[in-house]
């Protein structure tokens, strides 16, 4: 048995008022996990998201490694999880390192713009490695869909990455 991952989400922001209220109420983790390197190196960035965890639901901010090993180890059976990555990148680690998806897929809420990225919806911005890592994503099997907050509807991510002329790798 491993965890049962309610809810696998890439959003720039991690941990904040959307995710906290709406989609918490939604898919009823009884964790969030926040899955980043670099945040999980930062101490002043992990107390801030262990604090805006809602009520009831405990927040842990964890490496990419560190998921890997615990998602089989059945200590952590009984967690279900909210998994937040800030980039493609470190969900297509998790993925590469075992960790299955099929059940969720990947929403992206939003990632930030920044030099040599294209803005593919108004709140999602990819360059070169996240267009590859979404494409290894969508090589494994999994659905990529963009979906700020439930009630919207979901928006197939691949097509758009084409459009914007980003095209798969060649192996």
């Amino acid at each position: 048995m491993t965890m049962d991952i309610r809810l696998a989400r890439i959003d720039s922001r991690l941990l904040h008022g959307q995710v906290a209220t709406v989609w918490t109420k939604t898919v009823n983790p009884n964790r969030i996990l926040v899955v980043s390197d670099i945040v999980a190196h930062d101490t002043l960035r992990k107390m801030l998201i262990v604090q805006a965890a809602p009520p009831g639901v405990r927040a842990n901010v964890i490496t990419v490694d560190k998921m890997i090993e615990i998602y089989q180890n059945p200590l952590f059976d009984g967690v279900k999880p909210l998994l937040l990555t800030d980039t493609p990148q470190n969900m297509a680690r998790l993925v590469a390192g075992g960790i299955d998806l099929t059940a969720t897929g990947v929403d992206i809420g939003s990632l930030a713009y920044s030099a040599g990225m294209v803005m593919v919806t108004n709140a999602i911005a990819v360059g070169p490695d996240e267009a590859a890592a979404l494409y290894a994503l969508s090589t494994a099997g999994l659905k990529i869909f963009a979906q700020k907050v439930p009630t919207d509807k979901r928006v197939d991510v691949m097509p758009l990455l084409a459009k914007n002329g980003f095209s798969a790798p060649q192996s």
